[in-house]
């Protein structure tokens, strides 16, 4: 028997958040519920069985902190609830709705959309050490940016430095126009990005000028002790075993360290062992120090990348 119901929003801007661009949210409550989705107007038609309205009306409902305020909704944030539904975590879904992490400089208000985001955020502010392991588009480099940004600003930490392998330039950065710096900044591109979202940029280079801010290739950390900073080393699965020891080993006194990684996607020459991977193998037990482990479900990306990530690594495994 097919059963109808009628949810009634409060205004043409809560529908276009709730219905998500070209109505795509709308799809992905269906296809979570098996539920028939029509907006019209700012009323929202439910159709289908007891069971599949009924689902689709708590689901709604769960979304009402975004959708009533007229914030965006993507959806990991429809797959979240769902989840939460179906643990019986609705209290951890409101209080996770209701974490702003940050609001970036375009207004934006940034706050972890799964539960593993939200773990790994808590984690970030508990521990002095945390690995962050999961496929790209999951928010590893982003939230932590974004987080060192808002701590370094309130005060916590003096300096805020963001360092990487450039494996990738390899021997040909002498064959690159352009003093050392110019020759790097490429391979650094996407710290800098993460940097702008949170700082104007004309701010982030007053606050490099200053040492204040630093974005380096990993090779310049070492012989240095970082104290009173928040250090963050992304695409640490191109690191070998020597370099990470050397960057872990350069943890200071006040300091809070972040290491990111995709371990899928190695660009080490060869068979050589990443030195993520032996990190992982030597430190996961050690008291201290947080690992965080990123799924696809936690892409936030556009909706493609999530499928991208799934169909690579469903052909890995066969």
């Amino acid at each position: 028997m097919v059963e109808s119901q009628t949810i009634s929003l409060p205004s043409i801007e809560s529908a276009i958040a709730l219905a998500g661009k070209q109505e795509a949210n709308l799809k992905t409550l269906s296809a979570q519920t098996g539920a028939t989705v029509v907006l019209r107007g700012s009323d929202l038609y439910i159709s289908g069985t007891e069971n599949q309205v009924r689902r689709c009306q708590r689901l709604v409902r769960s979304l009402q902190n975004y959708w009533q305020n007229g914030q965006s909704i993507s959806s990991v944030d429809i797959v979240a609830a769902c989840q939460a539904m179906d643990t019986e975590r609705q209290e951890d879904l409101e209080q996770m709705q209701q974490e702003i992490l940050l609001t970036t400089r375009r207004g934006d208000r940034i706050r972890p959309r799964t539960f593993r985001q939200r773990r790994y955020i808590q984690s970030m502010q508990t521990h002095d050490l945390t690995f962050c392991i999961g496929p790209a588009g999951t928010g590893k480099t982003y939230l932590a940016a974004l987080l060192a940004i808002k701590s370094m600003l309130a005060g916590d930490f003096e300096r805020l430095i963001l360092t990487r392998p450039a494996i990738e330039a390899g021997e040909h950065l002498g064959f690159l126009p352009g003093d050392l710096q110019q020759k790097i900044d490429p391979y650094l591109r996407p710290l800098y990005d993460a940097l702008y979202e949170g700082i104007d940029p004309e701010k982030v280079e007053s606050l490099m000028e200053r040492g204040i801010i630093e974005v380096a290739p990993l090779a310049y950390m070492r012989g240095r002790t970082l104290n009173n900073a928040f250090v963050i080393l992304d695409e640490a699965q191109n690191t070998t075993p020597a370099q990470m020891k050397m960057f872990l080993t350069r943890l200071g006194f006040h300091s809070r360290m972040v290491v990111t990684g995709d371990k899928t996607q190695t660009d080490l020459p060869g068979k050589q062992m990443s030195g993520l991977d032996m990190a992982i193998d030597i430190l996961e037990s050690v008291e201290g120090i947080a690992f965080c482990y990123l799924s696809p479900s936690d892409v936030v990306r556009h909706p493609l990348v999530q499928k991208i990530v799934n169909a690579y690594e469903k052909s890995e495994q066969s």
